[in-house]
């Protein structure tokens, strides 16, 4: 390449793909066997977790129970091979549940496997274009109000399959859940709580005891086995079970419960829309699923890399955001073609990946071919697993995705403003959505960090202070310290002390030794305030101007100016040209040029 050129190319920003970093870096470091031991080992643990969650969460979001697996065997395996996590487990989360559980109520599970491809090239955009480094500046309150939000909106929705409520279909919007809720409870059916709350205690009070064996394999195969047994030897008992609540077509055959074959390859528009027929693809229904399509992908980047970051904080290690944001990206986008729908990292699968050893991404892909032979092997006997028991589940993880003891301490001990958004994205997130609270509560976080950089950004005049009464100054000379950011949200409030000064003030020094950065409106207002100080004969001494600061005003043609204004790089330096110019004034020159 000519020498012309390489500069000019070297400028440009690097547009290459970040691909399976994970998985590169953890090979180039030496994989081993006792790594691979460790790795499966991990990944079939995490297995007999993720099984009963993924039909829980498909079920949660409106779809049958399958889906939710085919998400995690195909989402979570190719995630994990391709993104920039080396131990994170990616699927169906229940954060997902209150964006999706309206997609599949209005537009099926063929809108729902729709919605994910569109929210998987959104997330393959956001990696491409090295977006992964803008999750971390998403305030702490937004986070935890719509985590805790979403936390209290799915234990909402267990209640119905909890207390067994004849309730045909939710209403959409949450007090209307509510409201039908409540109406319902007197028609409880006491057999499914029966088995709801002995799986809930089962997975309360078995963790406390021991960690050694995952809750889940205890609490769901024992409520099975109960369901079956009482409702065997008890007259009457009856429970709603996965084979009683969902069928599946197979060479036109219905039958009953959860199909025993692998996850097979499917256009996401041939599936069924609300209405049971065949989707389609039209740019209508694209434009219709647009803005759930980009509420999935930004959760599922905001979850995934929360995810991501907690298991560094756990292993010591660092994952590429933008490698995760486009290995997100493909899982979420090839899924659907296979019968599941959106996924993203899970902290608490990913914690116990950690915990039981994984060293590398083969651990989650481990945990998607378990997945994918327990279906092979045992999908009628999934079948017999209570809805009420699922429901158990899920509000266990509802309860641990609330944080609620660390959420009332933050309303507690968190600053005014900060408590303030916090309430605000949590009752937004349950009232109406996540983007909804997500957007507003980004806004306010953003006006009060604006506000609170406008109170520590101040023009003050220093030349009379006591730390700088050692300084000998010409008379007829002020020095106005300016500190901190002069950007839109600071510089007006800033730069007003500047507007007028006393009559026979010959010389103003501007110190900006601490002013950190400046933008266009910090520059206007700058520049207004130097030119009424002009015109009122003032001579202007700009001194001890940053670096950042310096290039906004070379940009915006600043130079010393004979006459009335120069550049100094220090404020020492600016006292110095104060006192020639005092020297110039006594002795009746005219300023020569410099």
């Amino acid at each position: 390449m000519p020498e012309r050129y390489r500069a000019a190319v070297s400028a440009l920003p690097d547009l290459s793909i970040k691909f399976a970093t994970a998985l590169r870096k953890g090979f180039k470091a030496g994989y081993r066997l006792r790594d691979l031991r460790a790795d499966v080992l991990a990944g079939m643990v995490v297995a007999v977790v993720a099984l009963p969650l993924s039909m829980a969460l498909a079920i949660a979001s409106g779809v049958p129970p399958q889906h939710g697996i085919y998400t995690a065997i195909v989402g979570g395996g190719l995630i994990a091979l391709c993104g920039g996590s080396p131990v994170q487990v990616s699927g169906p989360t229940a954060a997902f549940v209150v964006i999706l559980a309206p997609i599949s109520s209005q537009f099926g599970l063929g809108g729902l496997m729709i919605a994910s491809v569109m929210a998987g090239a959104l997330l393959l955009i956001a990696g491409t274009a090295r977006l992964g480094r803008l999750i971390e500046f998403i305030p702490y309150p937004v986070t935890t109000g719509f985590t805790s939000g979403i936390a209290v909106v799915i234990a909402t929705l267990q209640v119905k399959d909890f207390f067994g409520l004849p309730i045909e279909k939710m209403p959409e919007h949450y007090v209307q859940k509510v409201q039908v809720i409540l109406q319902s409870l007197p028609s409880l059916q006491a057999d499914d709580l029966l088995i709801g709350v002995g799986t809930l205690v089962i997975l309360v009070v078995l963790p406390k005891i021991t960690r050694a064996v995952p809750a889940p394999l205890v609490a769901l195969p024992l409520a099975a086995a109960a369901g079956v047994l009482l409702s065997r030897f008890v007259p009457g008992f009856e429970v709603d079970t996965i084979n009683s609540r969902f069928s599946y077509v197979i060479d036109g055959v219905s039958r009953q419960g959860i199909p025993q074959y692998p996850p097979q390859l499917m256009m996401p528009w041939n599936a069924p829309a609300a209405d049971g027929q065949p989707i389609g693809l039209s740019l209508a229904l694209v434009q219709a699923l647009l803005g759930s399509a980009f509420a999935i992908a930004m959760l599922g980047a905001i979850e995934s890399l929360l995810s991501a970051v907690v298991a560094d904080g756990m292993t010591g290690t660092k994952h590429d955001p933008d490698a995760e944001l486009i290995g997100q990206g493909i899982g979420n986008v090839v899924a659907p073609f296979f019968g599941g729908f959106a996924a993203t990292g899970a902290i608490a699968r990913t914690a116990t990946n950690i915990r039981y050893g994984a060293r590398s991404p083969l651990a989650s892909v481990t945990h998607a071919v378990f997945m994918l032979v327990v279906v092979l092997l045992l999908a009628p006997v999934l079948g017999y697993l209570p809805m009420a028991s699922m429901a158990a589940l899920l509000l266990i993880v509802a309860w641990n995705m609330s944080e609620a003891k660390h959420f009332f301490h933050v309303v507690r001990v968190a600053p005014r403003s900060d408590t303030v958004v916090l309430l605000t994205c949590f009752g937004l997130t349950v009232v109406f959505d996540m983007v909804i609270s997500v957007s507003a509560g980004v806004v306010m976080a953003a006006m009060l960090f604006m506000r609170r950089m406008a109170e520590i950004s101040t023009v003050r005049l220093i030349s009379t202070s006591p730390e700088h009464a050692h300084v000998f100054m010409p008379p007829g000379t002020l020095i106005y310290g300016i500190a901190g950011p002069l950007f839109f949200g600071a510089a007006q409030k800033a730069m007003s002390a500047l507007h007028t000064v006393e009559s026979h003030i010959r010389t103003v020094i501007l110190d900006l030794s601490d002013v950190p950065i400046m933008d266009a409106t910090g520059l206007v207002n700058l520049e207004s305030a130097v030119e009424k100080l002009r015109k009122a004969g003032v001579y202007v001494i700009v001194a001890g101007v940053q670096t950042e600061v310096l290039k906004v005003m070379a940009r915006a043609g600043w130079k010393d100016h004979h006459g009335w204004m120069t550049i100094r790089g220090s404020l020492e330096d600016g006292i110095a040209r104060a006192w020639a110019l005092h020297a110039i004034r006594e002795e009746g020159q005219t300023e020569p040029a410099r």
